[in-house]
């Protein structure tokens, strides 16, 4: 699956949701038309975009969000980013200090919410889909096994997370992250 089509599958649940229909749920409903094939090549793409943003600067944001974040919980925000749509994505992705101009960050911020762009669940959407598509008669981690042995999978396993800094460090996300700082880090001398 090009990545054309990965976001449009995202745009397409995006599109979907509604107050009454979680974004998850749409997208479950949206993978589920089509083949397990296409779930597994969906699958391939999540974990490209997924690994893209695998990085330092993207956790310092995460941490700030959330008032912390574990590996786990940057996984859920890295799934939260792919959320938010190709848009946000990217600029997250380019600069991650970005965040501070996204409405629910804000909103989160000004009411103390560390859920806002974690999103757990994301994660389990092609798994779901094809629950649905096989009717639960095949279990779709095996599946995705074997698809992924098959695959030319060389390189993907290295990952450039750029400079490591101390998350800790008020003045030095400060420094890094001014807007999701100005933000988040409202109890520290500055």
């Amino acid at each position: 699956m090009d990545t054309f089509e990965f976001w449009t599958i995202i745009e397409a649940a995006r599109s979907a949701s509604t107050a009454d229909k979680p974004f998850v749920d749409a997208l479950v409903d949206e993978l589920a038309t089509r083949s397990k094939g296409d779930l597994l090549r969906y699958e391939e793409r999540f974990d490209k975009v997924h690994g893209a943003v695998y990085r330092w600067d993207v956790w310092a944001a995460a941490y700030l969000i959330g008032g912390g974040c574990s590996d786990d919980s940057f996984m859920d925000f890295r799934a939260g980013l792919i959320a938010l749509g190709r848009d946000w994505y990217e600029r997250a992705a380019a600069c991650p200090d970005s965040l501070a101009e996204h409405p629910a960050v804000i909103a989160a911020a000004e009411t103390y919410d560390d859920e806002a762009v974690f999103y757990e669940d994301v994660n389990y959407a092609a798994s779901g889909a094809f629950k649905r598509v096989t009717g639960g008669e095949e279990d779709f981690y095996d599946a995705w096994d074997e698809y992924a042995a098959s695959r030319d999978r060389s390189g993907q396993d290295s990952v450039e997370m750029g400079e490591d800094f101390d998350f800790d460090d008020p003045d030095e996300m400060r420094r890094r992250l001014p807007g999701l700082a100005a933000l988040y880090l409202l109890d520290t001398p500055r």
